[in-house]
């Protein structure tokens, strides 16, 4: 007899369970998916932000710029995480497919740091020799004034928004051959780190470990380190927006979403993390 209670309860405890279950409000699940400059931030984002909205379930991941426009192209991810503008070829298959060139969504400012050993002697570069030394044309720390020693080159991979514009705004031209090219800029900081005579460059919130290299527009300049007083005045000459991008006008938990990070605390997440607002 007490057995068939037992069984009976347990019967009743699982129908509640399942009738309560059915009440439950559906979790709102949003996917981002892009820029690996912006992943720590977009983590930090989604982790605050679903403490306070338990209905929320937010899932982030990197791959690089281009992976995620690739993504918000064929539908698989909400919002698009980008460190460079759309390229028009983008925007226009965007247009073919939701009838829209997309919605950019400037959520914080970088500036794109060039991150030296921290016994290199040389503690500034100009945009002509970070040029120089990216393309090939500069091989030797001698010739920048460093030590006899080649330099060796550390960047990212093409995928990578960071790798799009650092080449179209410093370098002007095709990287140089030997330019090791890896999957993300902590793993650029963490060569750098380990290499005497190495050079890489990423966002800003990856420099632990290294040095940060003063920047300068040309020979005649003041050299800039990318401090957030500086990136927000524009002294320092590899400054960028990063963006969130959707392939239409934002609606429902996504637009909740971005209007928080738009808003005081996402944009005091973005300093935490070491960028900067974007106003």
């Amino acid at each position: 007899m007490k057995k068939m209670t037992k069984i009976k309860m347990a019967v009743l405890f699982l129908a509640i369970a399942v009738i309560g279950s059915a009440f439950m409000p559906a979790p709102k699940k949003i996917t981002i998916k892009g820029s690996d400059t912006m992943v720590i931030l977009a983590q930090k984002w989604a982790e605050v932000y679903m403490k306070t909205n338990k209905e929320s379930v937010i899932q982030v991941t990197g791959g690089g710029s281009g992976t995620g426009i690739s993504a918000m192209i064929n539908g698989s991810t909400d919002i698009c995480n980008s460190s460079r503008p759309l390229k028009q070829s983008e925007m226009d298959k965007l247009k073919d497919r939701y009838g829209s060139f997309g919605v950019e969504i400037p959520c914080a400012k970088d500036g794109i740091t060039v991150f030296l050993h921290e016994s290199n002697p040389v503690k500034e570069l100009s945009i002509k020799q970070l040029a120089g030394i990216f393309s090939g044309k500069i091989v030797n720390w001698k010739a920048v004034g460093g030590p006899d020693q080649d330099i060796k080159l550390y960047g990212r991979e093409n995928s990578s928004g960071t790798y799009v514009f650092f080449k179209d705004n410093v370098v002007k031209a095709d990287y140089a051959a030997n330019c090791q090219t890896l999957p993300g800029t902590a793993a650029v900081v963490n060569a750098v780190k380990n290499d005497r005579f190495g050079i890489g460059y990423g966002g800003a919130a990856y420099a632990a470990g290294v040095k940060h290299c003063l920047v300068k527009k040309d020979d005649k300049s003041t050299a800039y380190e990318p401090t957030p007083a500086n990136v927000k005045a524009g002294t320092y000459p590899i400054s960028r927006y990063l963006y969130m991008y959707t392939s239409n006008g934002p609606t429902g938990e996504v637009k909740k979403f971005i209007d928080w990070i738009l808003g005081p605390e996402g944009q005091k997440l973005v300093v935490s993390v070491g960028y900067f607002p974007v106003k």
